[in-house]
């Protein structure tokens, strides 16, 4: 069975920083490309952060120098760190795992909110 656990979101005020953690497991990880997309209040879910099995990363304009995405395949893990955070990051945050688009997955989601 797949999961996706995601974990690292919180409360914190703008210019803080909180680092986004995701657990996978049921999938040989290291072959899927991963990325964090996130659902901000009223707004459709957008990529904020991807990278390639290969290390290749991709970023939204919106968090480019301020957000880092990583991955650890050793552990199965995927890493968002988020730096200078803005009322506009706020949002539910998923990882998501996806190698063809039936190996699809997603993960249930971690809740981050920028107070200013």
């Amino acid at each position: 069975q797949v999961q996706l656990v995601e974990s690292g979101g919180g409360l914190v005020q703008v210019g803080g920083s909180l680092r986004l953690s995701c657990a996978a497991s049921g999938i040989l990880f290291s072959i899927y490309r991963t990325g964090w997309y996130r659902r901000a209040p009223g707004k459709q879910r957008e990529l904020v952060a991807a990278i390639a099995s290969g290390g290749y990363t991709d970023y939204a304009d919106s968090v480019k120098g301020r957000f880092t995405i990583s991955r650890d395949n050793n552990k199965s893990m995927l890493y968002l760190q988020m730096n200078s955070l803005k009322p506009d990051d706020t949002g539910v945050y998923y990882c998501n795992t996806r190698y063809t688009t039936t190996w699809d997955y997603w993960g249930q989601g971690t809740q981050v909110t920028v107070s200013s």
